[in-house]
């Protein structure tokens, strides 16, 4: 008998639950930031739990922590010719190495650090994305003692705010586009390495410079609220023009 009273007071739960449409949802998230997880979209790329937690909380969030822009901007130049999931994997590693990603610190760096990078099999280990992470972190602090920030000398390049593209397919994705050109000129004529057009492109869309999460995820609509589009006449392709 207590075990048949168990089994209907569980039915008589269930029952209650799916009219009152009650979802679990997970420890700390708001029902309003995430929808059911059975009917998400995300972009296409989000396939592994890495990279769908990547997807969901930062990849297109504007960034305007100069620290943070920072090492965005190393991690998008030790994925060139990798995989991002690669360098995501190897994020910690990253900070654990390079100080936190502070420039001050990488900027300092030896010959001696050098070779302990080099050793380092948690992070990518090729010289010259090594040693352009130095170079970057001394052209980092000569623009920030410019501009003030980094964060203010970047945004320009997108005229303050973020560009608000509707995709429909990731296929539509250029990997390139004019504001893209515009940042690698200005950073290469700064003294930055491994700053190429399709690298700095994928450096806008992970600090949010651009939204180019596809119109069908669940980011997209999230993201688009913190900022009205921009149109076109009033982009500026670069903080000198």
């Amino acid at each position: 008998m207590a075990a048949e009273r168990k089994h209907h007071a569980a039915s008589a739960a269930r029952q209650r639950a799916r009219k009152s449409n009650i979802r679990p949802q997970a420890t700390g998230a708001r029902v309003e930031d995430r929808p059911p997880s059975e009917s998400i979209v995300r972009c296409r790329w989000a396939q592994d739990e890495l990279s769908v937690q990547y997807h969901d909380a930062e990849w297109g969030v504007p960034v305007h922590d100069d620290r943070l822009l920072f090492e965005f901007l190393i991690l998008e130049g030790a994925q060139a010719g990798l995989s991002w999931i690669t360098i995501l994997r190897k994020r910690e590693n990253y900070r654990k190495a390079f100080d936190n990603f502070d420039p001050a610190k990488i900027a300092r760096y030896d010959a001696r650090k050098v070779a302990q990078l080099l050793a380092d099999p948690g992070i990518v280990r090729n010289r010259l994305k090594i040693a352009a992470a130095i170079q970057n972190a001394k052209a980092f602090l000569a623009v920030q003692k410019e501009f003030g920030t980094f964060d203010t000398f970047l945004w320009q390049f997108v005229g303050g705010r973020p560009i608000q593209n509707r995709r429909k397919s990731f296929d539509q994705v250029p990997a390139r586009t004019r504001e893209s050109d515009a940042m690698s000129k200005e950073l290469s004529r700064r003294g930055f390495k491994f700053v190429g057009s399709t690298i700095c492109y994928a450096f806008m869309q992970a600090v949010g410079m651009v939204n180019d999460h596809t119109a069908n995820c669940f980011r997209y609509q999230k993201l688009a609220k913190i900022t009205p589009p921009q149109p076109a006449s009033r982009r500026r392709s670069s903080p000198l023009g």
